[in-house]
């Protein structure tokens, strides 16, 4: 009786070991998803499957990207938010996940701030303004003046309304005081088609999906929103150089996952990311798809999102911009 007693005892103490033991399992040890709130293709899918990658190799566990687009990102940024606090959760999220859809939307199915947290920017999409055969303007000066002249206004193209193609068209119009009027559209590429065809004169597209209508001579780059000219445009002034300061605009790509998650699995992520993204083979394929390559800290993606929300907050009331 006491061997069994004993014995009792110690199939007891080994069962409340095993869930420490377990709890205490190294991060990562499992597959890691990586939800992205757009269809496979775009810039962001481009950015996700080439730095998960590279992130595979240095987690040592497979990175499995989960095309989830709908609800001008809602959707992928709710299941995330939803996700166990693991770290085997993430999101890639631009500036309209996390900085315009709270003040575009009346009611929003997640918090970006309460429920979820910053890991790192992966990359800038600075906005360039592009016209197109319906425009004969070939400079700034040129396409304002167009616009002035037009009684209605000039209309532009977007990749969709609350897209920071259509939020960058929107400062340059309170920038230089001219009449543009949207046209938005499901996504850049129909957009852009559609400015090359002389079906719209103009609109503010990212690099990475405006590269080969530019270098095809199907549109023309006429400024760059960004403060400084970009590599790839270097003959293309930016609006700053033109005398129209603080008109800078890009799509900003990074990484949060669900808001409880550890610290240490965060600054974990964190390490491997920006290693990732600074691998010269990775970063030089990032470039030539048109994406400026970042990779900082939580801390100091997490201020740059607050700066971002009080710059563009003020911007869309001003402009009374709702999408429901």
């Amino acid at each position: 009786m006491r061997l069994a007693r004993i014995s009792h005892i110690l199939a007891l103490c080994l069962l409340a070991v095993a869930p420490a033991a377990h709890a205490a399992e190294p991060y990562p040890s499992k597959p890691v998803r990586w939800i992205v709130p757009y269809a496979a293709g775009g810039g962001s899918d481009f950015l996700a499957r080439t730095v998960g990658q590279g992130l595979t190799t240095r987690l040592g566990q497979a990175v499995v990207i989960d095309n989830k687009p709908g609800g001008n990102t809602a959707i992928g940024a709710s299941e995330t938010a939803r996700s166990a606090p693991d770290g085997y959760t993430m999101l890639s999220a631009d500036n309209g996940t996390l900085v315009f859809n709270p003040a575009l939307y009346q009611k929003l199915s997640y918090d970006p701030v309460k429920d979820l947290a910053p890991v790192t920017l992966m990359g800038r999409f600075p906005m360039i303004l592009v016209a197109g055969p319906a425009l004969k303007a070939n400079d700034v000066k040129g396409f304002l003046e167009a616009a002035k002249s037009s009684g209605r206004g000039l209309d532009y193209g977007s990749a969709g309304a609350g897209s920071p193609h259509h939020l960058a068209m929107e400062l340059l119009k309170v920038k230089t005081g001219v009449n543009l009027v949207h046209v938005p559209y499901r996504g850049a590429a129909p957009a852009l088609a559609d400015v090359a065809g002389g079906q719209i004169p103009a609109m503010m597209v990212d690099l990475a999906a405006g590269a080969g209508f530019i270098q095809g001579g199907k549109v023309r780059a006429l400024a760059v929103a960004n403060p400084t000219r970009l590599p790839q445009l270097p003959d293309v002034p930016t609006f700053a150089e033109l005398g129209y300061k603080g008109v800078e605009a890009a799509a900003l790509v990074g990484i949060v996952v669900p808001a409880a998650t550890p610290q240490p699995v965060i600054d974990t992520l964190n390490r491997q990311l920006v290693a990732t993204i600074k691998d010269p083979a990775i970063r030089q394929k990032l470039v030539d798809f048109g994406i400026e390559p970042v990779g900082n800290s939580p801390a100091e993606y997490r201020d740059l999102l607050q700066a971002e929300r009080t710059r563009w907050h003020k911007l869309i009331k001003d402009l009374n911009i709702k999408l429901d």
